[in-house]
């Protein structure tokens, strides 16, 4: 998971410091060299006087990023990379939850799995006409990471539930009603936005003389129907819900939710019920012993294959039943790791 030095670009100007993820090509995705160095970066910046505030962006007109670079984790099974990916990437988020200073997403284009635990947990998370936010990994047998433990189970209602085990793609007007965004500002206007941030006026002030509105959210549309479908505790009754509800949506989404991994639908349903009573950080050690348990599993791997490497979208999920798979064997994916574990700097 190496790259070359463009992959991420880092400038200070004027108080500002901006990171541009720059692998346009590969919609933004990150790779662990990208991760690393701009976890360092930020170390730096926290402690330069000069830096008063950070903004991240990514290059290219179809991404803001699409995720982390899952091809290399696919081709580093059964060796460090699997370790040392996930290690790093949630400390990355871990740190940008937690930064003493103001940082500014721009979230335009496509924000997937990385690239929503490199967005969502800034201080102020803008969109713009072509964001569009997803949660997708229980389609290629993983579980919603990156700080999803967080903040799925705190969006409103039953949202996060829905988002988890459909990956529901969210345009900026259902990121606003989510609250998993603050703002809304035109893409045309990104630039002048960038430019004003390099000043001395509170971040806030600058970011209202650029707000416009999204308009409708599709998702308060849908809320009352996903709160009613996604309330049960096992995903066998929210199926049931679905099938009982009836009409195009309940159909769409009993069909999306057949081709997903039924153990990373039951990981993830799990997750957000044990993610509402922690904070963020123990959230996190969550996501990492079942990022190294499905390193260690089947589905994440045979997922990847269908979608990516064969592109053939039959992945052969095992075991391939909601019915077979046993709370047991659910446990097992939030063992701890013992030494393993987590640990923060």
């Amino acid at each position: 998971m190496t790259g070359n030095a463009d992959d991420i670009l880092f400038e200070v100007s004027d108080g500002l410091a901006l990171v541009t993820l720059n692998r346009p090509a590969a919609l933004n995705a990150l790779t662990t060299d990208m991760i690393h160095r701009f976890d360092a970066q930020l170390v730096a910046w926290e402690k330069d006087p000069s830096v008063h505030r950070v903004a991240v962006r990514g290059a290219g007109e179809k991404a803001f990023c699409a995720g982390g670079d899952i091809r290399a984790l696919y081709d580093g099974r059964g060796t460090a990379v699997t370790v040392d990916f996930f290690r790093s990437e949630y400390r990355l988020n871990r740190r940008i939850f937690h930064y003493p200073k103001p940082y500014i997403a721009l979230m335009d284009g496509i924000a997937m799995g990385g690239g929503v635990g490199v967005s969502v947990h800034a201080r102020h998370r803008v969109v713009c006409e072509a964001t569009m936010l997803a949660m997708p990994e229980t389609g290629i047998g993983l579980f919603p990471d990156v700080g999803a433990t967080y903040f799925l189970p705190r969006m409103p209602g039953r949202i996060g539930a829905y988002m988890a085990l459909t990956g529901a793609r969210l345009r900026a007007a259902d990121c606003l009603y989510g609250g998993i965004a603050d703002h809304f500002v035109p893409v045309a206007r990104h630039d002048a936005l960038i430019e004003a941030l390099r000043s001395d006026h509170v971040v806030d002030a600058v970011l209202r003389d650029f707000v416009a509105d999204p308009g409708a959210a599709a998702l308060a549309g849908q809320r009352d129907a996903i709160d009613r479908c996604f309330a049960g505790d096992k995903v066998e009754a929210i199926g049931a819900a679905l099938e009982a509800e009836g009409g195009d949506w309940a159909g769409a989404t009993l069909k999306t939710m057949a081709g997903r991994s039924p153990t990373s639908q039951k990981i993830a349903l799990r997750q957000i019920a044990l993610g509402a009573g922690l904070d963020f950080d123990d959230c996190m050690r969550v996501e990492y012993r079942l990022s190294q348990h499905c390193m260690a599993g089947h589905d994440f791997f045979e997922g990847v294959r269908a979608v990516v490497i064969d592109k053939d979208q039959k992945p052969q999920w095992r075991p391939a039943r909601l019915t077979d798979v046993s709370d047991a064997m659910v446990a097992e994916y939030f063992a701890p790791l013992g030494p393993a574990e987590l640990t923060f700097e």
